[in-house]
């Protein structure tokens, strides 16, 4: 019996000392690169040795473990290794390795795949947190019993139950800020799909189309791996089966679909970009036709032009965005796949460049920098999309029961929204504290499922004369994401903070207590700066700025790829690290200026600060004299647009190579709305004016212009709208005698609706995004759309109503908007059949009307911009 002990007491050891010492990277080669990288990070990272690395000394790991964890600290963004420790990561890797052991698919997922795929904890931009264990425990139950294939719906599903689609600015909440909030942009929807997708052992990549070319914005949504195969769905938006989404026909149409890949990736995907942490795959493949866009650069002399940044742009949002940036080898070549459509290539080397527009069938494109700063130039000229291809509806006998489930899912998250304050609950709040009722209900109501942490954050310093100028300069998300001891570490009384002398009353709030500085996550810094910077610094910067340059030049270095998510690193962070990208740095500057009292601002690529009645700019890359007032001088424009419309256009500054925007313009706003459009004030420098205008077609019509402003001195400018000739075309005739049914029970013939002007008519199906993006629309035509006095009405199909849609959540619609439904798709069918198609799920369908029921205008699925078609059709119509 002894014997038989001793040999089973051995069996278990050996089987766990073989579990301890197994390999999580296997190849011994590749073993050894991800080592030298991680000890190449500790180096770099010596400022947060203890709060990153003891973790290897303190805790028992196995082998796995360490190998794992090594990978993460080699290629983690700069963001991560200055703002997180050791056992954050430690318990990523942890939960992971449990996931991988806990599902029957786990064992069939190959190592590069879970490398790259499972292990990563960050998935974009988004702000960390402990998501991955919340999914794990919540999603563990769900799925363990399911297929790899099911599991992955079933995790779309609870991803939609915590979350659905709504606009919001580009700053990423975290997954749990995003479940704690319940709605976010799709980024935010990817992001936690991608995490809980991770979470559970699935490989999970978010995928993105940077930027379209046949509309505005972009879009994001995930790829799962299934045995050996990738598949698409749509993040928080569960259908009955994969490779089914909304976003289908208008991928069909983009120019570039890219994921980035965590590591050094040896995968045989197309290849954007490889560097030292990451590569950029392009998979545009999967959606789109594609052709490969081969650009060589020469110089002056007709030699290549080695190492020059490349930039394949489209037209986006009022200005020339890059779907993809490169650089140049040694013949001075460069190649990218992308969409069949046009792009305008701009190549750069210094202050040399040029540029080339290539058409689809421009196989070679050569690209001279012949161009300095200062050369005027003017240009027009069309940029057109790929046409897309035809895409057919999947039809599923599942799709039934996915709907119920669907609707399911809207009401878990209804039930848990209602958790939210009710404004009378605000208001009788604010009595009871003896507050200002509107301000208060503003503010938690803004702030959602973080309305607790607000609340409490207000009760704390209700006292506080500038309790409210300081939530009203925070933004809505900030007041969605930001814990209750993160706002207070910002919100300091006057009295015992030492504001520099001169400084304006009305600059307090906004310069010096925000604690917003660009679209970073707000995060406690004043405090830890105020403690941790000499007391004999924080007196001599209050007359002496260049007290707190000398000292972020001695303390903080730069490397700007290697924090390659565009991540802000918070000040404490930059601070800790002393490794950081330049825009981390100026924010640490203004951070370090508000908290010594110094009325300090984010500047275009410099920050700046306040003083003697004027804004001074730091330039850290400057030589003896880190501090100027730049020379100013003003543009005026010549509007020669037809009818003396109001110039559109955007301002961009030459700098580092390209044109960058500064924040001017009629299509992207003034930072001074009151304005005069066509006198706008302007540092001296070089710049470039762009308009542009989008046909229904998608196309650009683009004219700019390249000119240079010297300080004390105004040029005029010659500037005209870019115009689109069209002609109006009848597309078919409805009769405008037929009713509906409005949702206040009311039976209206179209005809009565249109008031003797027209009808915008828009079906939804509003859980969508696409129909979603229809009604955000509307804030910025809301006014015109009155004046007009047509009919407005939003149809609903009634297998496409549901109880968790709430108009409220889209406010500026027009006043004279209905609501209806379509019962058993009446309308919709009818209206079809005149135009001679046939809509499944592709919401929504837009029309304009005439009075006379001539159909002016149609446009189906997803399109950024329609309520400004609507006007431009309404105009024609006029003139007709």
């Amino acid at each position: 019996m002894k014997n038989l002990f001793f040999l089973l007491f051995t069996a278990i050891m050996l089987t766990s000392f073989a579990a301890d010492d197994k390999h999580f990277l296997t190849d011994a080669t590749y073993r050894a690169k991800v080592h030298k990288q991680f000890e190449s990070r500790k180096k770099e990272a010596a400022g947060r040795q203890e709060a990153l690395f003891s973790v290897f000394q303190k805790e028992k790991l196995s082998t796995e473990q360490r190998e794992a964890l090594e990978f993460l600290y080699a290629y983690m963004p700069l963001s991560d290794l200055a703002d997180y420790d050791g056992k954050f990561f430690l318990e990523q890797v942890k939960v992971v390795l449990k996931a991988r052991d806990s599902f029957a698919w786990g064992k069939n997922i190959p190592e590069e795949v879970f490398r790259h795929f499972v292990l990563p904890y960050r998935v974009n931009n988004e702000n960390l947190d402990t998501a991955r264990m919340v999914c794990f425990n919540e999603l563990k139950d769900r799925v363990k019993n399911l297929s790899l294939y099911d599991a992955i719906l079933e995790v779309n599903h609870w991803s939609h139950e915590k979350a659905s689609y709504r606009g919001t600015d580009m700053r990423t909440s975290g997954p749990l800020s995003l479940i704690r909030t319940s709605w976010g942009r799709c980024g935010e929807e990817s992001t936690l799909t991608t995490t809980a997708l991770r979470a559970v052992g699935i490989p999970a990549r978010q995928c993105y189309t940077p930027r379209w070319a046949h509309t505005e914005s972009n879009h994001a949504w995930v790829e799962v791996w299934v045995n050996g195969e990738w598949h698409f769905i749509g993040a928080c938006e569960p259908e009955a089966v994969m490779d089914v989404a909304w976003f289908v026909g208008p991928a069909t149409r983009a120019m570039m679909v890219h994921t980035v890949v965590f590591g050094l990736y040896e995968g045989a995907e197309e290849k954007n970009n490889i560097t030292p942490w990451f590569t950029r795959i392009n998979i545009l493949k999967h959606y789109a036709d594609t052709r490969r866009v081969n650009v060589q650069v020469l110089d002056d002399n007709n030699q290549p032009v080695q190492d020059a940044i490349v930039k394949f742009n489209v037209f986006n949002g009022g200005s020339l965005s890059p779907v993809s940036t490169n650089a140049t080898d040694k013949q001075g070549k460069v190649s990218v796949v992308s969409g069949k459509g046009d792009l305008l290539i701009w190549a750069n080397k210094g202050d040399r460049f040029g540029y080339k527009i290539s058409m689809p069938l421009d196989e070679n494109n050569v690209v001279r920098l012949n161009l300095r700063p200062g050369t005027p130039l003017k240009d027009e000229f069309i940029l057109n999309p790929p046409p897309g291809r035809p895409v057919k509806d999947v039809v599923t006998d599942k799709g039934a029961d996915n709907a119920a489930r669907s609707a399911q899912d809207d009401l878990i998250r209804n039930a848990y929204m209602q958790t939210f304050i009710t404004e009378d609950a605000a208001r009788q709040f604010a009595k009871d504290n003896r507050l200002d009722e509107e301000k208060t209900w503003k503010v938690l109501n803004n702030a959602q499922g973080n309305w607790r942490d607000l609340r409490d954050f207000i009760l704390k310093e209700k006292n506080n004369p500038d309790l409210f100028p300081f939530l009203e300069v925070l933004t809505e998300k900030d007041l969605r994401d930001t814990p209750l001891n993160y706002l207070l570490d910002h919100l300091q009384d006057r009295k015992t903070l030492k504001i520099k002398a001169g400084t304006p009353d009305e600059m307090v709030v906004p310069f010096i207590l925000s604690p917003r500085i660009e679209n970073e996550l707000i995060r406690p810094w004043r405090s830890f700066l105020q403690k941790n910077i000499s007391k004999s610094i924080q007196a001599e910067a209050l007359t002496n700025i260049d007290k707190i340059v000398e000292l972020i030049k001695s303390k903080v270095k730069i490397s700007e790829e290697e924090n390659y998510y565009e991540c802000p690193i918070s000040p404490v962070g930059v601070y800790q690290l002393g490794l950081a990208d330049k825009r981390s740095r100026n924010i640490l500057f203004v951070a370090i200026a508000r908290s010594l009292g110094i009325p300090a601002r984010s500047g275009f690529s410099n920050p700046q600060y306040y003083e003697k009645g004027e804004w001074k700019t730091v330039y850290f890359e400057a030589g003896e004299s880190a501090v100027a007032v730049p020379a100013k001088g003003t543009l005026v424009i010549d509007n020669q647009s037809k009818d003396n419309a109001r110039p559109v256009y955007n301002i961009s500054l030459f700098s580092d190579g390209d044109f960058r925007w500064r924040g001017f313009g009629g299509a992207r706003g003034n930072r001074d709305s009151n304005a005069d459009p066509n006198r706008v004030p302007l540092d001296a420098g070089y710049y470039r004016i762009l308009s542009g205008i989008r046909g229904n077609g998608g196309s650009a019509y683009i004219s700019l212009q390249h000119f240079e402003i010297k300080g004390n001195e105004t040029v005029t400018l010659p500037f005209k709208n870019p115009e689109i000739v069209t002609k109006i075309e009848v597309k078919g005739a409805f009769d405008m005698e037929t009713k509906i049914n409005t949702n206040d029970n009311k039976s209206v013939s179209l005809k009565t609706l249109s008031k003797g002007k027209g009808l915008a008519l828009f079906i939804l199906d509003p859980n969508k995004e696409p129909s979603k993006h229809i009604l955000q629309d509307f804030p910025s035509v809301q006014t015109e759309i009155q004046d007009w006095g047509g009919g407005v009405v939003f149809l609903v199909p009634d297998d496409k109503v549901s109880e968790a849609f709430r108009v409220s959540a889209f406010p500026g619609l027009p006043a004279q908007a209905v609501w209806a439904t379509d019962q058993k798709r009446v309308l919709l069918n009818a209206i079809t059949k005149v135009l001679n198609f046939e809509i499944v799920d592709n919401f929504p369908l837009t029309l304009y009307i005439s009075d006379k029921g001539e159909i002016l205008y149609d446009a189906v699925g997803y399109k950024i911009g329609t309520g400004k078609d609507i006007l431009n059709v309404i105009e024609l119509e006029k003139k007709k």
